[in-house]
């Protein structure tokens, strides 16, 4: 049994250990990082998963960008305790933080991952998306929040305040 809670200010530092835990080394030289520089992530939708003992089991960040000028979310990252993993808390973070997402009215999301992983989310490659290198294209994926959200929309994705 998991309690899910949006991130308070107070948990930055647990969830950077648990990314920490979870990602290479060197997580933070990623391109995706460079777009998070200096950036708040949207408020309300940093979710914790939490055990009956207040453990931390789970975490998933959104992060504004702008892809050819247009807002979109930035997801990432997300992450289970490896203690944890396979029991489906990955898929609960993912959906319910963009459930939360379309509540506030975002129309897009995005994300560099695997789109096996992904896929079963609705996220697809997102073939006129560029991510800043070094980054593979077939791991730029999308998903549409509202109907036809990422139709006409190109280009390099840059930091939201840019």
């Amino acid at each position: 049994m998991y309690t899910l809670a949006e991130e308070k200010p107070a948990d930055w530092w647990e969830v950077e250990a648990l990314y920490d835990l979870c990602f290479a080394p060197g997580r933070e030289a990623l391109s995706s990082y460079r777009l998070r520089d200096g950036v708040d992530p949207v408020a309300g939708l940093s979710l914790l998963a939490r055990d009956a003992q207040g453990i931390l089991a789970g975490a998933i960040r959104f992060w504004p960008v702008k892809v050819g000028g247009r807002r979109a979310l930035l997801l990432g990252p997300v992450a289970v305790h490896p203690t944890r993993q396979g029991e489906g808390l990955g898929g609960v973070l993912i959906r319910d933080s963009v459930d939360r997402a379309v509540a506030q009215g975002w129309t897009r999301v995005m994300l560099v991952g695997d789109r096996p992983y992904y896929s079963r989310f609705g996220f697809e490659v997102l073939p006129d998306v560029i991510m800043p290198p070094p980054t593979n294209p077939e791991r730029v994926l999308g998903r549409a929040l509202a109907p036809a959200a990422w139709e006409g929309v190109t280009g390099t994705v840059t930091r939201a305040n840019a």
